[in-house]
């Protein structure tokens, strides 16, 4: 039997939600269809000190939701063209969060976004508490590697190189 994930679940910080959340099933609910993916692939990222967190010069309009408490959901646009998907993990004004990479069939953020039809009107949603989109575990244990995380040239080289991207093998 599948279990919705509570806030409390969200509260953890980036490095443990970020793992904790391979194999947990994406649920997305449009009109009286659900559709259901496995997540695969996720990214953490720690606003005040990582240099590669949209939060790390502090509260704009933009990242507003990354101050929020966990299990808020920050939905932004990249490159004009992808929504990319994140939630927000740890204790309000603390900004952490997890980007969703990937879930199965669907190999990068703005892949999934486009599947499941995830918008920015989404932005700020919490996951706890939506009937539009949520988490289930049904207990599927899971294998990970970790690698740097992509996309992030403009970071500084020690967080470039930090090993928090987390991939079910």
């Amino acid at each position: 039997m599948n279990t919705r994930l509570t806030q409390e679940f969200f509260f953890q910080n980036a490095l443990e939600l970020a793992p904790a959340l391979l194999g947990k099933l994406l649920c997305r609910r449009e009109g009286k269809e659900i559709v259901k993916l496995r997540i695969t692939e996720t990214e953490s990222y720690f606003g005040k000190e990582d240099t590669a967190s949209h939060a790390y010069k502090g509260k704009t309009k933009r990242n507003e939701p990354m101050f929020e408490e966990g299990g808020v959901l920050y939905i932004y646009l990249c490159y004009g063209i992808h929504n990319l998907l994140n939630i927000v993990s740890g204790k309000k004004d603390n900004p952490e969060g997890v980007m969703i990479r990937a879930v199965e069939n669907y190999n990068g953020p703005g892949k999934l976004t486009k599947a499941l039809n995830i918008s920015r009107e989404l932005n700020k949603t919490n996951l706890s508490l939506s009937d539009e989109l949520w988490i289930e575990d049904d207990g599927t244990k899971i294998r990970y590697k970790t690698s740097p995380r992509i996309g992030i040239n403009y970071a500084t080289q020690e967080y470039r190189n930090k090993n928090w991207r987390f991939v079910v093998i």
